[in-house]
């Protein structure tokens, strides 16, 4: 009954999605599915960019984070909000003045084609990675709650789901994913409202005793300011937050081809401030969803599982009732597809712009070009996705973050010293020391950790951007010297 009643919400949900599609599929070409014509309200881009950001892995992750890390995760959060100011006033600006379809543009206009050719080529290996491994946690809940039951193999459930999202995004893009995901962002924010009020009526609690319960649980511990060695050092959460937000959003085309379907930068820009903002209390409902799971847990003598992602799993299938296993059901799908349509989205613009050039093309070829690169990055999806259920042993959501400090880094070091200084680096060498920085980043952190007791976190990205910048650094001085001997 379980089982059916998943797939049915599944059916039911996929088939709003393509009514979206075909609404807005009318009429689409490259331009459509590449930009939405610049007509997106920046209203609904803002409420849709929350459950893109959200994506499967928070809604799974972060409740359980309260079991190892505390409430401390919310450090990472508060530097978020203020990573996206600094990318509404620093990048967006520049985007909207260059007119550019893909960011990475800006890297040839600055530097030249092999800059512009490397920082699109670290956006897609970035990307496709995180983007198959938000997917990933999804697919295997499903497959672990509702196929295994009817003993469907792992890849076919993988490339089921993969399907349906290539189904309603393959027409027109950006501007089908600008409505289906504010429509999955919707789904996903009133399931976990109503996952929380579930538990609460189960605990006998009322609003003020939930507030209460959640602020005097030791879990609830926010902030460390006392111990440097940490990973969950304040200073380094939050410095971080602010970073992973410039790299994984100012830096990203994913997130910025939404703010730039916009019609305007001012719109644009209060889309950012609208749903940085909402960051803040939406991850706090998360954490607090975890911690009101542990006393549930404590309240009725139920083993917690070994690994913290599968706690909110666990409880919404077996303990809390029908009517949660449909709000889980729908949230942890709308998390999902919000995050892996515009990934794929992304990802298909990326590569038939910054590696193919197909604007160079005419129209029709350019729209079968586009059609198959569509078709071929949905299929790899499908690849990555086995070799991570392969490889897996550790919370998904970290994993995410600390790719992103290797791949991520030679974008964040590239774009910085491109709007911070006026030197002009060498753009033959760039391929090389993009591909050098992160070695150095995890030799660094190799040695760190075996010879003393400091533990590198998330500030891996800085100091990846760092080796970045100062090898641009290096090859511009040496081109200067060169210049002036001649």
């Amino acid at each position: 009954m379980k089982e059916s009643l998943i797939l049915i919400i599944l059916a039911c949900y996929f088939g709003i999605l393509m009514l979206i599609s075909y609404l807005t599929g009318k009429k689409s070409n490259n331009k459509t599915f590449f930009t939405g014509n610049k007509q997106s309200p920046w209203i609904l881009v803002a409420f849709g960019m929350i459950g893109t950001s959200i994506s499967g892995v928070t809604f799974v992750s972060v409740p359980g984070m309260p079991l190892s890390i505390d409430m401390t995760y919310m450090q990472t959060v508060l530097g978020f909000s203020v990573g996206y100011l600094v990318v509404a006033h620093l990048l967006l600006p520049l985007y909207y003045k260059l007119n550019l379809t893909s960011i990475y543009t800006y890297l040839r206009d600055r530097f030249g084609n092999r800059a512009y050719k490397t920082g699109a080529s670290f956006f897609l290996l970035s990307k496709i990675i995180g983007a198959a491994a938000r997917l990933y946690i999804v697919v295997l809940i499903l497959q672990h709650y509702v196929f295994d039951r009817w003993q469907v193999p792992f890849i076919v459930t993988t490339g089921g789901i993969v399907l349906l999202i290539w189904l309603y995004s393959h027409k027109s893009g950006i501007k089908t994913i600008v409505w289906t995901d504010a429509l999955q962002t919707f789904f996903l924010l009133g399931a976990l409202v109503l996952i929380i009020h579930t538990v609460m009526n189960d605990l006998n609690f009322d609003f003020t005793t939930m507030i209460r319960t959640v602020m005097d649980d030791e879990r609830s511990h926010i902030f460390v300011f006392d111990d440097w060695y940490t990973k969950q050092n304040f200073f380094k959460q939050f410095i971080s937050g602010i970073f992973i937000t410039i790299v994984m959003s100012g830096l990203d085309q994913d997130m910025m081809q939404k703010n730039l379907s916009c019609r305007t930068l001012k719109d644009s820009q209060k889309n950012m401030y609208s749903y940085g903002m909402a960051f803040i209390p939406v991850n706090l409902l998360f954490l607090s969803l975890g911690i009101l799971l542990a006393v549930y847990a404590e309240t009725k003598n139920i083993s917690l599982p070994a690994l913290s992602d599968e706690m909110l799993p666990m409880f919404a299938t077996q303990y809390l009732g029908s009517a949660v296993i449909v709000f889980f059901s729908i949230g942890i799908i709308a998390a999902a597809f919000s995050s892996a349509d515009s990934a794929l989205t992304a990802l298909t613009t990326s590569f038939c712009i910054d590696i193919l050039d197909v604007e160079k093309f005419e129209e029709n070829r350019a729209e079968k070009i586009r059609k198959l690169t569509h078709i071929s990055i949905s299929v790899l999806f499908v690849l990555i996705i086995l070799v991570i259920k392969a490889v897996n042993n550790k919370s998904i959501i970290d994993a995410i973050y600390i790719i992103a400090s290797y791949t991520y880094g030679p974008l964040l070091g590239l774009f910085s010293f491109g709007l911070f200084t006026k030197l002009k680096a060498d753009d033959k060498w760039i391929p090389y020391i993009a591909f050098i920085s992160p070695i150095f980043c995890f030799l660094l952190d190799l040695v760190t950790t075996r010879y003393t007791d400091y533990r590198f976190g998330y500030e891996l990205l800085m100091m990846n951007g760092l080796f970045t910048f100062f090898g641009l650094y290096l090859t511009s001085v040496k081109a200067q010297l060169k210049h002036n001997r001649l």
